[in-house]
């Protein structure tokens, strides 16, 4: 069973961080990258980063210079640190699996999300 396993979630207040984890439980194929969405209530899905195999990174520019994402292939996991949080980094956060299709990438397999809350 191809499956995304998250973790790391949970309640910060502002200006704290947080560290989300996810690990594939098996290899998944037709994938050559990872990224992390989030979906904020009343609002749609958006790519917050993503991470190629060949070591490519791009982040949303709400996020630029706060989140950092990594991979480890070795034990295909993919972790986002996230710094400097806000009140509007609230948000149920997804891990995926994925590709880039030209300078876009392309979601497949998701994970089934962990929710941040930055609040006082």
């Amino acid at each position: 069973q191809e499956q995304l396993v998250e973790s790391g979630g949970g309640q910060v207040q502002p200006g704290g961080s947080l560290r989300l984890s996810c690990a594939a439980s098996e290899d998944f194929s037709g994938i050559n990258a990872m990224a992390w969405y989030r979906q904020a209530p009343g609002k749609q899905r958006e790519l917050v980063a993503s991470h190629a195999d060949a070591g490519y990174t791009d982040y949303a520019d709400s996020v630029k210079g706060r989140f950092t994402i990594s991979r480890d292939n070795a034990k295909n996991t993919v972790n986002l640190q996230m710094n400097g949080l806000k009140p509007e980094d609230t948000a149920v956060y997804f891990c995926n699996a994925g590709y880039y299709s030209g300078k876009y990438y392309r979601p497949v397999y998701w994970g089934q999300g962990t929710q941040v809350t930055v609040s006082s």
